[in-house]
Order: structure tokens, then sequence, then C-alpha cells
């Protein structure tokens, strides 16, 4: 009798899962983008978005919550009820470098986010101004350490992905180049643009234009290979700067920690068939953006791995934590 009740139980239980699974989404799922519009991160979430909503029958409705390198919109979702309906659109800033940059943090990037995957990888290109005598890295090194730090680069501000990538090509090049930060990536490419920092790095789609009018010159992309945008430029490690000097950045989505399992599962099977879609995969491209649909699982490694490897070079920079 008793082991008949616990078989009905049992049974009770898993169909009660089934019929959540089958029941989400119940409503629209509320997108968090923890960064401003018009960049990498928001057109990643409303072109997978609009795609995403299409296949689960409810729409993700984007919501900008920009500011303190992501703190606030990761801050907003770890917070949120654990049921899949609101969802982090972030980058490896927020959980792989901010750990190292704040005491005090409102959210711990192992324990208070169930992860999806990463939705897309954007690697960054090296530009030079065209002013100056080089067509080559080796030829920025020589003249970098012919004049130690004559050369400005340009950043997106203290601690941004530039800041240290730049920081980290500096150290493995054995130059010296002086930082000159900016607030954000457009104005960090328009101060090289207009000669006020020698070089910077953005995204093959933020400096295509300009690479193509003269404006600027690119000397490598940080990448495991060529960008069909910008063809004739050598990845890194052809150009001699090593293979992963230049971390690419990721965006990618986040749940609540407590989000059921097959909810985040479900979630991540219908991000890869979205991103398997063609005329999505050409947009995405054509941005500079490469679809990825990596695992929730290899996401966590990834956050685990980049942590004391992004603090390492915050403590040799010298940057304290705020």
């Amino acid at each position: 009798m008793v082991a008949a009740t616990v078989r009905i139980l049992i049974l009770l239980f898993f169909s009660s899962l089934c019929a959540a699974q089958e029941a989400f989404p119940s409503r629209p799922i509320r997108l968090i983008v923890s960064f401003t519009p018009g960049g990498g991160a928001d057109l990643t979430a409303r072109a997978v978005g609009q795609k995403m909503g299409e296949l689960l029958g409810q729409p993700l409705v984007v919501e900008n919550r920009a500011g303190a390198n992501g703190l606030i919109g990761a801050a907003a979702v770890a917070g949120a009820a654990p049921d899949g309906h609101t969802m982090l659109l972030t980058d490896r800033g927020a959980l792989g470098v901010n750990p190292s940059l704040y005491r005090k943090m409102p959210y711990d990037p192992a324990r208070d986010f169930e992860y999806v995957g990463i939705v897309t990888v954007a690697a960054y290109v090296l530009v030079a101004d065209p002013r100056l005598p080089v067509k080559t890295l080796a030829e920025l090194t020589g003249l970098a350490k012919a004049s130690p730090g004559r050369i400005n680069y340009a950043s997106f501000g203290v601690a941004s992905m530039a800041h240290l990538n730049l920081e980290a090509l500096k150290a493995r090049l054995g130059i010296g180049l002086t930082h000159v930060p900016y607030k954000g990536a457009g104005p960090a490419v328009q101060g090289v643009v207009a000669g006020d920092a020698g070089v910077t790095i953005a995204s093959p789609a933020a400096v295509l234009g300009f690479v193509r009018d003269g404006r600027l010159r690119a000397l490598a992309i940080g990448a495991r290979k060529r960008s069909p945008l910008l063809p004739d430029v050598p990845t890194l490690a052809e150009a001699g700067g090593g293979e992963d000097t230049l971390a690419s950045t990721y965006f990618a989505f986040a749940l609540p920690a407590g989000t059921p399992r097959p909810v985040v599962e479900r979630l991540h099977q219908e991000m890869k068939r979205a991103l398997a879609m063609p005329d999505l995969a050409e947009r995405l491209n054509a941005a500079g953006l490469e679809p990825s649909g990596a695992t929730g699982e290899e996401l966590a490694e990834l956050v685990r791995q980049d942590i004391p490897r992004f603090r390492k070079l915050i403590q040799e920079i010298g940057i304290q934590p705020e």
C-alpha cells in the first residue's frame, strides 16, 4: 500500500513538472539588457529575442537597464522570480570582470544565475590612425618601442574590455602606450579618427566604414580566423600578437538562480533554433557578431576561468576596487 502511494506521488510530481514545462511561457518574457540601446548587446537581444518569441509563442520584451558596467541590469534579474519570465542579456565584463572591480557586488556570477548560454561573440579589431607611419602590428611595435609613451590608446573607460585588452597587448609586445579613457566604444573610435589617440580596439562593424574610407587602418583582429567583413586583416596570431591576447567579448542569456531546469533547457533550445535561422545569422554576421549557441555549462566554466584571469590583469594595472 505504501509503495503504491509512493509510486502515485512520484507520477504526480513528474506529471506536474511536464505540465509546467508545457505551460512555459505563460506570458511575455522580460529581457533585461544591461547596456544602452544601439550597441552589440542591444542588437543581439532584439534580433535574437524576436525570433525566440516567435518560437516560444510569447514575445520577449526588451528593457534596457544600463549603468555601472552592467551591474544594474544583472542585479535586477538576480533578484527576480525564478520562473523563466525574466531573463538577462549581459556581457563578459559584467560576469568576469566586475567581481574584481567592486568590493560589494549586488550579485554573485557563480551563485545567482542559471546560465542559458552564449548568444553571440564579438571579436575586437585593432585599428590605428592612418597618420601614424604604421601599416602592421610589427611596425606599431617598432614605433612604440622607439618612442615609449608617445602613442595614446583610446579605451571605452577604466577597466573596460578595451582597457584590459590593450594593457595585455602592451605587456605581450613589450611596448609603452598611454591610456586615454573615453565614455564608450563609439567615442573611443571617434577619438582615433580625429587623431586625438593613435590606436583603439572595436568590433568589426564599428570600424568597417572608417577602414573602407581610409580614416582608420586595421592592423589585426583578435579572433581565431579572419573576419569576412575585413578579409585582408590578419588575425592577431598571424600578426605576431598571440592568439588570445585580445579577448573577445560575448553576449549571453542568464536567468535567476533556482529557475527550473526544464525552463532553462527550453530557452537554450529555442536560442539555438533561432541562431540557426539563415536570415538572423546573416544579420548578426553583418554586424560583426558571430552566432554562438554555447551551453550554459560552457558559459559557467568560462566565467570561472575569467574571474581570476581578469583579476590578475586588474591588479597588474593597479586599478583599485570601488
